[in-house]
């Protein structure tokens, strides 16, 4: 069964790890599919924070656009897919990285983490992502 717009907005915006995928840019190639975090509020732009310089930054740069698939699996099999434009790319800040780990981990663990991100992952930035197609069911119980 189809979600109403309510329904999968609500859906997009739980702390789901999200499957981006992207066109590789290469004919003899599949799209690249990567595991990441996102973040969304119902009737707004989803974002993502990644290096400008990492295999999936460069090719959401050439490519324009990008998709996410979110799923669970209990109480009922439901995914929701997002695909749209880039519409903006910015440096990341360390406020963003906090709000995305703050969104995944336990408190307790989110100034280590945004620490050590923000050490050790290099620069980062943000591509926002306009939702424009949506694909989404819920398939019921296991």
């Amino acid at each position: 069964m189809a979600l109403t717009r309510e329904q999968r907005e609500s859906f997009l915006a739980e702390p789901h790890i999200a499957a981006l995928s992207v066109d590789s840019g290469q004919p003899d190639r599949a799209p690249l599919t990567v595991p990441l975090w996102y973040q969304y509020e119902p009737g707004g732009d989803v974002w993502i924070m990644t290096g400008p310089s990492s295999r999936k930054g460069r090719l959401i740069t050439a490519a324009g656009r990008f998709s996410l698939m979110v799923e669970r699996l209990e109480p009922t099999i439901r995914y929701v897919s997002v695909e749209g434009p880039v519409v903006e790319t910015r440096p990341a800040t360390r406020a963003e990285l906090r709000e995305l780990a703050a969104r995944y981990l336990p408190a307790e663990k989110v100034e280590g983490y945004v620490d050590f991100a923000w050490r050790d992952h290099g620069e980062q930035s943000i591509w926002v992502l306009r939702p424009q197609r949506w694909v989404s069911s819920d398939l019921g119980a296991v």
